[in-house]
Order: C-alpha cells, then structure tokens, then sequence
C-alpha cells in the first residue's frame, strides 16, 4: 500500500489558513496531486452547537474528547481513500490533533488522550510528516488582523484581542514543538511570499526539488533580555555521503524531551536540490553514529526559537571548538524585506551565503 503524506497547516487567529488552503490544493492539483484537506473539526463542532467557552467542566471534557475522536476518524479515513487513488496523493489538515491541546490544561489533555487511547508522542512525533505554522496577523501584521471572517472566532477585535491572538499563537507552536519537521511561516510585507513559503515546505516534503535558498543569518551579540522563546540544547553530526549530497544526524533535547532527525540535502543542480527528513529512534540514532564523517566534529550549541514582530528566529550559541559564536537565523524573508531585529541584539556581521559559516563547514576539524 503506498505511503501518504499528511501535513498540518496551523496557525494562530487570522494567519492566513484558508488562503493557503486554497492555493495548496490549486498548486499540487496542477502537478497532478489529489489534494484531500480535512476540515478544522473545532469549527465544525462549534457551528453544531458545542461551546468551547463554557464553564462547565463535564460539557468541555466531552466535548474535547469528541474533538480529538473526530479529527482522528476524519483523518484515517482520508488516508485510507488517498491510498485507494491511482494518482499521487496527499493529506493536508486544517489543524492537527494537537492543536486541541493549547486550549485546555496539561491534565485535562491528558486525560482526554488516555481515554481516546493515544498519547501526546503519538500525536505529536509519528502521527503527520509536517507541521506548517502560518503565524498571526496580530503578531508583526496588525494591519491585517480581523475576525469578520471566521464566525467561531472568540477573541475580540481589539488591542486586547491582539494580545489574546500572540498569545495562542505561542500556545500552538508549543503544543507542536518536537515535530521532526516543524515548520514556521513568517508574517511577511507580501502575503504571496508566506504562500509560497508554504507551497516549498509541502513541495520538500514530497520530494519535489526547489529552488535552492539562501536563508538570512547574521552573527550577532545578545546586549538585553530575551523575550519568552522555546530553548534547546542541539547535537549535530555529519555522516559520510557521497559527493554533492550532504547527510546529517540531529538531536533536539528540550524539557527531557530527545527528537531524532536524519537528513539528506542532494544538489540537482546550482540552483536546485531535494531535502528529506525523517525521524529515527534512539536506537536507529546511535547505529547511525557510526557513519560519522571522521572529517568533521560534533556540532553543540544552544538553540532559543521566538517570534518577534511576526517574523521566526532562532537564535544559535555555539559551544565547544566553537564557542562564543553566535548565530541569528530567520526563514522565508525576502530579499527585498527587511528584518525587524530585536532590540536585545546587535547586528556583528551578516553571514547570509557565507560557507565559511555553513554548519556543514563549521563542522571541519581544524
């Protein structure tokens, strides 16, 4: 039976969803993809009649748990007639399983998730190949921010509304944190550029090739307080591959939490290469340990993810060979836009294409 990719298109309130929606299944329609979207099931529920802001505890456990019990049903079933298509087919949900989970206690998440018979690593770690995270309008790009066009919307339209919007924006992109291939789309001066950013992520995890981009990074030094961010600590080893393909092994530790990624970056060409991704056990990890590129070093260092004015960061401190580099990474940004730096760092350099500062070269024993 062929195997089905099922990716997660998420978001905190007015991200920009339903617009991707429409140009995700317009675009690999075109390629000759049977596009299947799952509808966003909290939705569906609340225009039943179900209420998400009642304060009755036994009404919302029931309701939750009829969410997550849905959204599971509708999911498989679509798997199963994706797999019955003769032409190539693909799985996109309009939110995930654990989007659930940033709207109620730790405890109550996981009293649902035992119930139903499931965990939050099920969910989270093996059940999708990506999640696509379209940040707010309210986090970076106010301007555009409403809620006229999505009835079940409950936070207000107003500066309050805004603060409530970043805030569940954060809640779901730490209800995702850990996916192998967690992906955040930045706000972004032209929307059509933050849809395409979405057509490329969903593009590699097809295993289509794209264009080969150079992502915006600059050495910097922190000089004030960081903000609320997700911090990891990152293990990255180098495998030896054949030449013009480039082969990596991750490790992600965050919260006693270990997530595995082995990838493959092949060049076709100058211009264009084909990444993939995927996630392996911890058993799987240290076998593969031994293909390690004698060559090169074990790359350490700690990793701080935030958004800051609608656009993603992560910021990299390096240890080890390599301490006391800092680097400042962000994704999808156009060449022609500017990047909103953070007031807590200061710009050193700008590395942006520099192989000097290329992980894969950072790598190299000296």
């Amino acid at each position: 039976m062929k195997e089905i990719k099922k990716i997660v298109l998420t978001g905190g309130p007015c991200a920009g969803k339903t617009t991707a929606l429409v140009k995700v299944i317009d675009h690999f329609s075109s390629l000759g993809y049977k596009v299947f979207t799952i509808p966003e099931v909290p939705t569906m529920f609340t225009q039943a009649g179900m209420n998400y802001l009642t304060d009755n505890a036994d009404f919302f456990y029931e309701g939750e748990k009829a969410t997550l019990e849905i959204q599971l049903a509708l999911e498989d079933k679509f798997v199963k007639m994706a797999q019955a298509c003769r032409a190539p087919a693909v799985v996109v949900c309009d939110r995930g399983a654990m989007d659930i989970s940033a709207y109620m206690k730790p405890e109550m998440w996981e009293r649902i998730t035992a119930a139903v018979g499931t965990s939050t690593q099920q969910l989270r770690d093996e059940r999708y190949d990506a999640v696509l995270h379209l940040v707010s309008a309210a986090d970076g790009a106010e301007q555009f921010y409403t809620t006229s066009n999505n009835a079940s919307r409950n936070e207000p339209a107003s500066e309050e509304g805004l603060r409530i919007a970043r805030l569940l924006d954060k809640k779901v992109i730490e209800a995702w944190t850990g996916h192998s291939h967690l992906r955040v789309i930045n706000n972004n001066e032209d929307f059509d550029a933050k849809l395409n950013r979405v057509l490329k992520e969903i593009s590699n995890v097809l295993g289509l090739p794209q264009p080969i981009i150079e992502e915006r990074k600059y050495i910097v030094e922190v000089t004030g307080t960081m903000p609320d961010c997700i911090e990891s600590t990152i293990a990255q080893t180098y495998l030896v591959a054949d030449p013009g393909v480039e082969v990596r092994l991750r490790r992600r530790d965050w919260e006693g939490k270990i997530v595995n990624v082995h990838t493959t970056k092949k060049k076709l060409s100058g211009q264009e290469e084909i990444v993939t991704e995927r996630q392996v056990n911890n058993s799987l990890y240290e076998s593969l340990l031994q293909q390690a590129d004698p060559y090169r070093q074990t790359i350490h260092k700690q990793r701080k993810s935030f958004i800051w004015r609608g656009q993603y960061f992560e910021l990299d401190t390096y240890q080890g060979a390599l301490d006391g580099l800092v680097i400042l990474e962000t994704k999808g940004i156009s060449r022609h836009q500017d990047v909103k730096f953070p007031p807590f760092l200061r710009v050193v350099q700008d590395i942006t294409g520099n192989h000097d500062y290329y992980n894969h070269t950072l790598a190299l024993r000296r």
